[in-house]
């Protein structure tokens, strides 16, 4: 009998150790979560709420920290801002630069941290100081626009509102142009830079009217930039026969688009890029092999097929 009980015991005390180990280890996670930092070119854009909510909600959902930077458009205090980051002790950095080029400062001092670095939405120019690439086929959307608009009217003359220094924007716009290259009846007539904002846009635009500019068709980098041009000419009333192209799939364009007053955007889904730029991290710190670049497919909702989409909210 004693020799039961004394088994017993062994055994009682045996269960107690290894949920005591097992709590000890959970505690641990609990009170030692990872770090990570984010930082977009701007966050007067809703697109980036969304994408951030998006890696936000990955993140906290594994008990980890998520510190977001917004540097306003200025790529010499985003690199101060990742520095900050750094100090603070990030592991991973969700990156969308302001500048492709000038953004290398801050890579450097993230390899030689040992911070992993994810690029989101818009690509770095230095690509072997990263991780992951995730963002949607830019050029792709710039080429559906183009189609769209050449099934939409014979010959055109395009007003583009541009910013050059990010390269999302600029591969949207080179997919437009590759796509009319070689056909005579459609004509770039202006070229502005919008800084990917509507106020900015706004103002290009009010340019281009104040210039006399003779156009039919704008396409704007982003939907930011389109809205931003929409603003103007109904301002000044001049929208009637002018087709407007975005990108984005924003609910705001989405919203314009129901009343009639745009044409079409080139959709893409923050929330997916936030979810699998999110994801690509955790699977990297667990020792997967993760894609160099990922690349999403945009879509184009017009007016036709708006319906298939929610028009308040982001796909």
């Amino acid at each position: 009998m004693k020799r039961y009980l004394l088994a017993v015991s062994l055994i009682f005390l045996i269960i107690i150790a290894v949920i005591g180990c097992s709590f000890v280890d959970r505690t641990e996670a609990v009170d030692n979560p990872r770090i990570f930092g984010a930082t977009y070119m701007t966050r007067n854009n809703p697109f980036f709420d969304v994408l951030n909510d998006a890696i936000a909600q990955v993140v906290e959902g594994n008990g980890d920290i998520l510190i977001s930077r917004d540097p306003c458009q200025d790529q010499e205090k985003q690199n101060g801002q990742i520095l900050e980051m750094i100090d603070e002790g990030i592991e991973v950095l969700f990156l969308n630069p302001v500048d492709w080029e000038q953004v290398r400062p801050a890579l450097i001092a993230c390899k030689e941290a040992g911070v992993v670095v994810i690029n989101i939405d818009t690509v770095v120019k230095d690509r072997e100081y990263v991780t992951s690439i995730i963002e949607t086929d830019n050029y792709q959307a710039g080429v559906l626009c183009a189609q769209d608009m050449m099934e939409q009217v014979d010959e055109a003359e395009i007003v583009v509102i541009d910013c050059p220094w990010q390269a999302s924007i600029s591969s949207r716009i080179q997919g437009f142009l590759d796509t009319i290259d070689g056909d005579d009846n459609y004509r770039i007539v202006y070229t502005g830079t919008g800084y990917g904002e509507l106020e900015v846009s706004a103002k290009v635009m009010q340019k281009v009217l104040s210039e006399g500019v003779s156009f039919n068709v704008v396409l704007g980098g982003n939907d930011p930039s389109a809205l931003g041009a929409l603003a103007t000419l109904q301002q000044y009333r001049r929208e009637d026969g002018v087709l407007i192209y975005g990108i984005d799939g924003s609910p705001d364009f989405k919203a314009m688009l129901k009343l009639g007053y745009v044409t079409g955007t080139s959709a893409q889904s923050p929330e997916t890029i936030g979810r699998v730029a999110a994801e690509t991290a955790y699977k990297y710190l667990g020792g997967e092999k993760v894609p160099e670049y990922l690349s999403i497919e945009p879509y184009m909702i017009t007016g036709e097929n708006l319906d298939q989409y929610e028009v308040n909210g982001w796909q």
